[in-house]
């Protein structure tokens, strides 16, 4: 799976995740695709995983961190180790059908004027039941998956252009790196890919839903849960700090209603979680590189190819995709949406 020519390089970050790995470069060995090469960037685990890759695996490249650095470090680090033009980050606790990276490389392809490009990720172990269909967003400081939760249907089987991907599977081009920046390596992990999304779409660039490409996922497999007080501080934290990243002053005016409204719904679900102190901790860590975030908004303001008010457009279509999205998914729950129906009356 080695080859300088590659027209892929596969980047896999991996932390203690050795039960994984044998899955998933098996699913990749099986791929329709043999134009790509596999990287797989250890961050410091105690399990034995380069020891296993090592001795199984001699045609995957591996890089070793001294030290568990985050998501955010490990793929920079295999993105920088390659050169083939087109760059899939892929999360170790997947596996991929066949044609997985035949389906992506045919799109990108052929949609020339698209930059990335998001598979549909389903959930391992319930394979009806969507993961994600490509990225929103929520002007307060999120990312959503859309789709997320929901019974895969033909509804998500339209390809279609998307705002942003989830870094778990998504192909690059390669040049995206070049005009916007690599993933930001103090966001450690959480939110790093909506930050990226959120650089992309200020640069012009655009992404491409690609429902024939699909990815079984299983999801929170390094954390061991989705709540926790790992995952509130670093969701905390990182949601301000893409905001002081990404948003002109004037779109915090502008913003201020929605900003506050999630903000605040995220705090309650904190509580409710059991997760009040986690969550001081993220927005004493955010306020404490409040001047540092701010400052590379002004450093990365060369990137923007859109004005404020093209960019600020771009947001609203994309928490529009995630309102029905969620309303959807409630809908099939037989829950009703009083609330966001009014929120998008309001707001949208």
């Amino acid at each position: 799976m080695v080859d300088q020519h590659a027209t892929v390089h596969v980047v896999i970050p991996n932390y203690n995740g050795k039960r994984f790995l044998a899955a998933c470069l098996a699913s990749l060995a099986e791929q329709s695709c043999s134009s790509f090469a596999v990287t797989v960037v250890d961050n410091g685990s105690s399990d034995g995983s380069l020891e296993y890759l090592q001795a199984t695996h001699p045609g995957v490249r591996c890089l070793s961190l001294a030290e568990n650095r985050g998501f955010s470090a490990a793929v920079n680090a295999g993105i920088l180790a390659g050169s083939a033009p087109y760059v899939f980050l892929l999360n170790n606790d997947t596996e991929l059908p066949p044609d997985c990276l035949d389906q992506l490389v045919q799109a990108a392809d052929k949609q020339q004027e698209f930059d990335f490009f998001a598979p549909k990720m389903v959930g391992f172990a319930d394979r009806s039941v969507l993961d994600g269909a490509g990225d929103g967003y929520l002007r307060g400081g999120a990312g959503y998956r859309l789709g997320t939760m929901e019974r895969d249907s033909a509804l998500y089987n339209r390809p279609r252009p998307v705002f942003g991907a989830c870094a778990g599977a998504v192909l690059y081009r390669r040049d995206v790196f070049d005009r916007v920046g690599l993933f930001d390596e103090d966001f450690f992990a959480y939110l790093e890919d909506v930050d990226l999304n959120l650089r992309m779409s200020r640069a012009g660039l655009r992404g491409y839903y690609v429902p024939a490409s699909v990815v079984y996922h299983i999801g929170s497999a390094t954390t061991g849960s989705k709540i926790n007080a790992f995952t509130v501080r670093l969701s905390t934290r990182n949601s301000f700090w893409v905001l002081l990243k990404n948003y002109h002053w004037s779109l915090f005016i502008r913003f201020f209603p929605v900003i506050c409204i999630y903000q605040c719904c995220w705090l309650v679900f904190a509580v409710k979680k059991g997760q009040f102190f986690p969550y001081c901790k993220g927005v004493g860590e955010m306020l404490s590189q409040f001047r540092s975030m701010r400052r590379k908004y002004y450093r990365q303001q060369g990137i923007d190819q859109l004005s404020t008010a093209a960019f600020a457009g771009c947001l609203k279509e994309a928490e529009r995709d995630v309102l029905a999205s969620i309303i959807h998914r409630r809908s099939e729950q037989g829950r009703g949406s009083r609330l966001l129906r009014l929120y998008g009356m309001l707001f949208l």
